[in-house]
């Protein structure tokens, strides 16, 4: 009998421990103040992770390729980061895959300091210092992408991490880096003050089509095809809640929208970012869904200058699953 005892013990012992390590998720993100980002912060602030069961804790990390390093390390369950990372894992031999999409579109920016007025196009960056998130991210890639278009190479810049928010904008103020690839609501900032002049632009449906020829998978849910086929109930919990975050803010205004974020991500400047709101609604994602053709152009764009990724034969359908979003409950 004890020895039963003992054994039902140990048994429910183990259904608690993975009842709460299903329960507890631990989300890293590059930038949680960053407009790509926004609905994670909504969906965390109305509480839908909470209402799921979830208690999620977002690591900000300032840095798409921060986030995945996390996520890699086993210090970060889920990443919530640029989809583009789960094409340049698979040509490494990780299988990475997102599972619900949030932006349509990037919403990264290259701009030059309006004091250096011999910059006239991207090709006059050679030589030039250029700030972007980190070194390995996604807006290093696509600043990889723009210097191969305007005939250049990657190495023909200096690349230098500013993160996001307050930090980049003091790059650009202090004369640290001479161009930025970066999101808003630094870019916005930055323009306001005349501090930059925009040379590329994807904030917006017309301007990714003119960067990439259409829509653009951005920021996703990411994570380990393991932790996935592992946690499949939790997965889906996370995309319940974030398809909800994104249907709450369809028809909603800039000013709603804004009632609901912390004080700090207005960079002290409010209006500022009610017109950064009120610019970058057509980013996001309505349903959460990919498309069956658009994850092509991400690997497009890096097949252009990563050369694990131009030698490799990926497998697109590897890199993201549209399971857990057929699965949500109709509103």
């Amino acid at each position: 009998m004890r020895k039963i005892l003992l054994l039902v013990f140990g048994l429910v012992l183990l259904l608690g421990m993975a009842f709460a390590q299903q329960r507890r998720v631990v989300l890293a993100v590059g930038g949680k103040t960053a407009v790509v980002y926004l609905p994670l912060t909504l969906v965390e602030r109305l509480g839908y992770f909470q209402q799921e069961g979830l208690e999620v804790v977002i690591q900000d990390l300032q840095a798409g390729s921060r986030a995945l390093a996390a996520l890699n390390g086993g210090s970060a369950d889920v990443v919530m980061g640029f989809y583009d990372h789960t094409i340049q894992m698979q040509a490494q031999g990780r299988d990475i895959t997102a599972f619900v999409e949030v932006g349509r579109y990037p919403g990264v920016v290259l701009g030059v300091r309006t004091d250096l007025e011999r910059v006239q196009g991207i090709a006059d960056l050679k030589g030039m210092r250029v700030g972007v998130t980190a070194p390995g991210s996604s807006t290093n890639f696509y600043l990889n992408h723009w210097l191969i278009k305007a005939g250049l190479r990657p190495t023909d810049v200096a690349v230098i991490g500013v993160g996001t928010g307050a930090q980049a904008v003091a790059a650009v103020e202090r004369r640290q880096i001479d161009a930025i690839v970066n999101v808003d609501p630094a870019i916005t900032l930055l323009q306001r003050r005349g501090l930059i002049r925009v040379l590329a632009d994807t904030r917006t449906a017309q301007g990714a089509r003119a960067v990439f020829g259409g829509e653009y998978p951005a920021a996703v849910l990411y994570t380990t095809r393991g932790w996935l086929e592992r946690n499949p109930e939790t997965a889906q919990k996370l995309v319940n809640a974030m398809v909800r975050g994104l249907r709450w803010m369809q028809g909603k205004s800039a000013e709603e929208i804004a009632r609901v974020l912390p004080e700090e991500y207005f960079l002290g400047d409010r209006e500022l970012y009610l017109q950064v709101l009120r610019n970058s609604t057509e980013m996001f994602s309505k349903t959460g869904r990919f498309s069956d053709s658009a994850p092509l152009r991400p690997l497009v764009v890096l097949s252009g200058f990563d050369e694990a990724v131009a030698r490799s034969q990926i497998d697109l359908k590897k890199t993201y699953t549209n399971a857990f979003v057929d699965r949500v409950p109709k509103p």
